[in-house]
């Protein structure tokens, strides 16, 4: 089964580390062999729990980074002009 994902990454090759980070989420969550699961099979709730987790960081690192005086690299990390 082929993906219908047509979503591109606003930083080019951030795609496999958001793989990674969706793994490591799904194994901190107690979810097994998430990797090679097809994911069709699971229930929406399964997966929506591992994306909101995977947010829920993405953000908490976004706000440290602000915290930080970051200010910079986070808004060179998403510019808005390519988000649609």
């Amino acid at each position: 089964m082929t993906s219908r994902n047509t979503n591109t990454p606003v930083t080019n090759g951030a795609s496999s580390a958001l793989d990674q980070m969706k793994y490591e989420i799904a194994s901190e969550l107690g979810i097994a062999n998430y990797q090679q699961v097809d994911k069709g099979a699971l229930p929406s709730r399964v997966n929506g729990y591992v994306g909101g987790n995977m947010t829920k960081k993405m953000v908490a690192f976004a706000e440290q980074a602000l915290m930080s005086g970051g200010v910079g690299q986070v808004s060179q990390s998403a510019p808005t002009d390519q988000i649609k």
